[in-house]
């Protein structure tokens, strides 16, 4: 059984769902607003999918995303294999002409969660993920979130494919690839990247020189350095000093603490340095911001 292909309800996999949205309704949604950015075109869940696979010599017009959640298997695109695992997304993006391949392990089949989409936002959201043609896959930070997503989309086209309900599931596509977006951002638990960090994290009140840093991880500085600038486009006492911000704008909020107060609980003990960072960054000083009204 393959996506996008048989009745709505198909009986591949024991307990499967898989809905597909016919194509003339499809059409008509890509000539609307919201939807023409983004329609969602067929959706499932494949548990245990043994035998499962999909070859496409021409690639397909929608973009694929999978979400493995147990077992395993592969995919190839751009002339290149790639295995997939459990906590893995699998994103081809489509309208490439590329071809591509995908399917089960043999011996220990995936339980995939899956959605294809079209419109005018699909391919800036997924190229915001970093995904390629020969980079398809996404290691996953929070797998029961994504999966979710996924299963909001599919009880809601299960109901039905009206207008409305092609809108709706639009938002929850959108929102599903940003998310992927930002999990292909976010550090694998226990890299250095990762462990740098939650290090700076738990020292915001403090100071901490690039050098220490990366020893206490294990890296050096100009590879920590090169490690943060891809994840966050900053540097190392960038991120630190993002931090402190975040923390002191939570201060500013929640307590009755004065300005140098505030900047002392982040670490910066000169107060005017404390104030230049925070306009720098917000474009306000901390009481004009403490005094703009929020919620």
């Amino acid at each position: 059984m393959t996506e996008g292909a048989g009745v709505e309800r198909a009986t591949g996999f024991q307990n499967q769902r898989l809905v597909v949205v016919p194509r003339p309704l499809v059409r008509e949604a890509l000539t609307r607003p919201v939807t023409r950015r983004l329609v969602v075109t067929d959706a499932g869940v494949f548990p245990v999918a043994e035998a499962h696979g999909r070859y496409r010599p021409q690639g397909a017009q929608e973009t694929i995303v999978m979400i493995c959640v147990a077992g395993a298997g592969w995919v190839e695109t751009a002339g290149s294999r790639h295995d997939v695992g459990k906590a893995t997304a699998v994103v081809i993006p489509g309208g490439t002409g590329e071809a591509h391949a995908y399917g089960a392990s043999q011996d220990d089949p995936w339980t995939i969660w899956w959605c294809h989409v079209r419109g005018a936002d699909a391919a800036e959201l997924i190229g915001e993920s970093g995904v390629r043609p020969d980079r398809p896959v996404i290691p996953l930070v929070a797998v029961d979130r994504l999966t979710a997503m996924l299963d909001e989309i599919i009880t809601a086209l299960e109901q039905d494919q009206s207008p409305a309900r092609l809108v709706a599931t639009a938002g929850m596509a959108w929102k599903l690839l940003a998310t992927l977006a930002v999990d292909r951002r976010l550090p694998e638990q226990g890299t250095p990247l990762q462990q740098a960090m939650k290090f700076l994290e738990d020292r915001v009140d403090g100071a901490i020189r690039l050098p220490e840093l990366a020893k206490v991880v294990g890296v050096s500085s100009s590879q920590l350095s090169k490690l943060f600038r891809e994840a966050t486009g900053g540097g190392v006492l960038a991120h630190h000093t993002a931090l402190k911000m975040a923390r002191a704008r939570l201060l500013l909020d929640t307590t009755g603490l004065s300005i140098a107060e505030v900047g002392r609980g982040v670490g910066l003990n000169d107060q005017f340095y404390f104030s230049r960072q925070f306009r720098r960054l917000h474009g306000v000083s901390p009481r004009t911001y403490r005094a703009e009204r929020k919620g």
